[in-house]
């Protein structure tokens, strides 16, 4: 037995001694410092994934604003100096923004790969999101998502409405039930048809028990992510695979076509995936379960986030309540309980900065999204005043939360500021300055360039009217107004929105109208 723990030892010592002679990367002339690590493979992923925030603020400060860090087997040079993004988004020629998403959707999702160069596809993804959630698509959307919410809402929660006293529930789980709920419908549509059914109540019924059953399988599956974007298999979490198998059997084309009001979205994505793909039935069920997953993942902390800083500040809480209302009365909506719901287009939600600025800035505290691009070959990276050499399949990857956070560009970063972005005009405000300069770059938790996220907008729209109809049916408050804000789940840095560690209790009933 001390033999062979003696053999065992003696091996790992070889193989770290090794890795430190001859494994380890060397800084050559020209590139970026460089950070190792101390762990074969992992490198600094340990520390990173601690807090990336305050990783990445002591290497700034350490190395200056460009750096390269070795994490979990990638080599990614992190920029840091927002002038400097411009010159980034330059590089189309040598930096590929799609690689790395293609291959953390086949991984996370369990589809083959959706690069048109690997031959399974030649669907061009990206023009389908953009085709389907942006310009005229974009308003179907709002129209159904505007009736979805308020029937989920104020008939499919009716039972715990009718006496109309305060209801408690955990406001994450709240806002996670509603947004799950109404965006399932808004994106695959309804197996009831709500104007012919007879049976109408017991189908709702029916229904509604299927999608949270499909939201008990998306938290499932969408706890371990982090985990499968990190590059770990998914048969490592049996329950989780489990659960990703669920939604991808919910969502198989033979069961999508006996929904109604299926959204062009998903209507295109089916005819696509039918002529211009070779996946098998259940392939391009994942490839739907991604959609899904992108619809959801990060409007629902988002969502949790606006409406938490909403009831913790009673003077946004006044101001977005008074825009709501004059809204409403511009456009001669009345709020009624008789059956008649509110219907706001877009235009009419694009008119509300306050709203507008109250949601930005939630997302500013909250976000944590990366923008990344693979290097296609060894090419020189030209910046604002200096460049850098870079390897072919290397990374360059920027970290929006220094900007969010930084308190040259947002005084008091920490502190939620409903008005932040409204001018003195109470319009929306766009200049925001660092070292006496203004800058283009200074709110990204959507990404940047032609990468930036094409559902940002219904992203938006869809929290503006969930808000909307919580200040216009609802009274609400916090059950401890004392409550102190929870902190962010770094485990999901990188990945976007960042959720709560905790849920915070609030209660809420029927207005009197």
């Amino acid at each position: 037995m001390f033999l062979a723990s003696w053999i065992w030892g003696t091996a790992i010592i070889l193989c770290c001694a090794f890795y430190f002679l001859l494994g380890r990367r060397r800084r050559r002339q020209g590139e970026p410092p460089l950070e190792n690590g101390f762990l074969p493979y992992l490198g600094c992923a340990l520390q990173f994934g601690a807090n990336p925030l305050e990783f990445l603020k002591e290497k700034q400060k350490k190395h200056g604003h460009i750096f390269t860090c070795h994490v979990a087997g990638k080599y990614i040079h992190f920029l840091t100096d927002p002038f400097s993004y411009q010159a980034l988004m330059r590089q189309g020629k040598h930096l590929d923004w799609k690689k790395f998403h293609f291959a953390t959707s086949a991984k996370a999702f369990g589809h083959g790969s959706i690069d048109p160069a690997e031959g399974n596809t030649t669907e061009n993804f990206h023009q389908t999101f953009i085709r389907t959630l942006q310009g005229n698509a974009l308003d179907a959307l709002i129209e159904a998502m505007m009736e979805n919410l308020q029937y989920v809402m104020l008939q499919s929660k009716t039972p715990k409405l009718q006496s109309n006293t305060w209801v408690t529930e955990g406001l994450y789980t709240f806002c996670g039930q509603v947004m799950f709920e109404s965006g399932f419908l808004t994106l695959f549509g309804k197996e009831f048809n709500s104007n012919s059914d007879k049976n109408l109540s017991s189908k709702q019924e029916t229904e509604r028990a299927r999608i949270l059953n499909a939201l008990e399988n998306f938290k499932e599956f969408d706890r371990i992510f982090p985990a499968l974007v990190a590059g770990l298999p998914i048969h490592l979490f049996k329950s989780a695979h489990s659960a990703r198998e669920k939604l991808g059997e919910e969502l198989l084309h033979k069961n999508l076509l006996k929904r109604d009001n299926l959204s062009e979205l998903v209507t295109l994505r089916m005819f696509l995936n039918d002529t211009l793909s070779t996946f098998d039935d259940m392939e391009k069920a994942k490839t739907h379960v991604a959609v899904l997953w992108a619809s959801q993942a990060n409007t629902i902390p988002a969502t949790f986030w606006t409406l938490f800083y909403l009831l913790k500040n009673p003077e946004a809480m006044s101001a977005a309540t008074k825009e709501v209302q004059n809204v409403l009365e511009s456009v001669e909506e009345n709020i009624s309980l008789d059956g008649k719901h509110i219907s706001l287009n877009r235009k009419q939600l694009d008119n509300m900065p306050i709203l507008d600025s109250i949601i930005k800035e939630a997302m500013r505290l909250s976000s944590a999204s990366m923008t990344f691009r693979v290097a296609k070959e060894d090419f020189t990276l030209h910046l604002e005043n200096d460049f850098y050499n870079i390897r072919k399949d290397d990374v360059v990857a920027l970290y929006p939360q220094l900007l969010h956070f930084d308190p040259e560009i947002y005084a008091d970063p920490l502190m939620f500021k409903y008005n932040r972005f409204l001018n003195e005009n109470g319009e929306e405000k766009t200049d925001f300055y660092r070292d006496g300069r203004k800058l283009k770059y200074y709110y990204m938790p959507f990404g940047t360039g032609i990468a930036k996220c094409p559902g940002r907008l219904f992203a938006v729209h869809e929290i503006k009217q969930f808000l909307t109809l919580m200040l216009s049916y609802f009274e609400i408050e916090l059950v401890d107004n004392n409550v102190k804000c929870p902190s962010l789940d770094q485990s999901r840095a990188g990945l976007g929105i960042l959720q709560p560690s905790n849920d915070i209790d609030f209660r809420y009933k029927l207005k009197c109208l």
